[in-house]
């Protein structure tokens, strides 16, 4: 292979993912390797015909107990003591900047297989505790002293102001989420991308009778102000889950007949820490002029739904067709398993990719706490 020539064009095969469980349900003891294992006990299975060994594991990760949740899960899946592995934390875009973090080992002739993905377990996220005042606090900071660090429900609240977008507006997304993807999982769509974990393979918190009258009934969630629209109902829930494929060249995914999805573009941006759900934009932005695409030539969109407000402001910014996307439900009908999620979307962007005749590329993309993006444009390989 020659170094970083067009053979070792990085390529995505074998995308698997446990089911989403709601946070103290069906995995409520698991702990994040231990979700992450199966999963990538399942992909090294289905590319071990290639005879390649595993370069490396790369996961995301961002509420796990620390150290090196990629190297634990790998050997918890048995890839022997010679895998190493490495454990990404970009937040909610972890799962997917693994992913990315693969694809470029791959492209520069350093790797040829590498398994990449997320997981995280919001039921056994450990309680984290200042030092000196002995508070305990659920997440890190998104920003240094000085900047704005809002959680990112107030986030979404401010963000739907901002952006003039309605509760009703948000309501009706939510009750669409639910109701494609309650479709999907009754009509098994969901079920060849879903590695059972001790029993559980099935997605537990789509419901079809959250249609927008009963979503309209729900109290905003994190604000009493008069302008708040954000509620349980239209955001995503807290979740545990893991997903994860393998990256590898197009020689190789040839060679082991699997459909492919070739990495076209991907960037990662910056923004308003204030406005965090707007992440997604610019990066997709970014990805989409490198690709030399514009987001009318978009066949397919996956976002990250952790709120109804973020996903649609980042649809508005881009002027996305809003049909599109998450076309068998998201985040807030599925659940948003933080470190996951952007590992998530991709294993869903390659089944409703894989489901049609339809060659336009798909993009991928997570805003992400304390303003940042990350997305990632994909098409079918030959």
């Amino acid at each position: 292979m020659t170094r970083g020539g067009l053979d070792a064009a990085p390529v995505i095969v074998a995308g698997r993912r446990t089911a989403i469980g709601t946070a103290g349900r069906g995995f409520a003891a698991h702990t994040v390797d231990a979700l992450a294992a199966p999963v990538l006990a399942e992909v090294a299975r289905l590319v071990s015909p290639s005879g390649l060994h595993i370069d490396d594991v790369i996961l995301g990760n961002c509420m796990g107990p620390g150290g090196d949740v990629a190297r634990v899960a790998a050997l918890r899946a048995g890839l022997g003591f010679e895998v190493p592995g490495v454990t990404v934390d970009r937040q909610c875009g972890s799962g997917l900047d693994a992913v990315l973090q693969a694809a470029s080992r791959v492209k520069a002739g350093d790797a040829q297989l590498v398994l990449a993905g997320g997981a995280e377990s919001a039921s056994t996220a450990p309680h984290r505790v200042w030092p000196e005042s002995g508070e305990r606090y659920a997440r890190a900071p998104f920003a240094p002293p000085g900047f704005p660090d809002p959680d990112m429900g107030p986030a979404a609240d401010r963000l739907a102001v901002v952006r003039g977008i309605t509760r009703a507006r948000q309501d009706a997304w939510a009750a669409r989420s639910h109701a494609l993807a309650t479709s999907a999982r009754d009509a098994g769509l969901f079920e060849t991308e879903i590695v059972a974990v001790d029993g559980v393979a099935r997605d537990d918190r789509p419901r079809a009778s959250l249609d927008a009258a009963t979503l309209a009934r729900f109290a905003p969630a994190f604000s009493s102000s008069y302008e708040a629209t954000v509620t349980a109902g239209n955001s995503c829930g807290f979740s545990d889950g893991a997903a994860a494929m393998a990256v590898t060249t197009e020689r190789v995914a040839r060679e082991l007949g699997l459909p492919a999805l070739r990495i076209r573009a991907a960037a990662v941006a910056g923004g308003d820490p204030a406005l965090p759900g707007l992440g997604a934009a610019p990066a997709a932005r970014v990805a989409l002029a490198r690709a030399g695409l514009a987001a009318r030539d978009l066949g397919f969109v996956e976002i990250t739904e952790a709120f109804a407000a973020q996903v649609l402001a980042v649809s508005d910014e881009l002027e996305l067709d809003e049909e599109l996307i998450s076309g068998d439900g998201g985040a807030i009908a599925l659940g948003h398993p933080w470190g996951a999620s952007g590992a998530v979307l991709l294993v869903r962007l390659a089944a409703r990719m894989a489901a049609t005749d339809d060659p336009r590329p798909g993009l991928a993309a997570c805003s992400i706490g304390g303003g940042q993006g990350v997305a990632i444009i994909v098409e079918k390989a030959e």
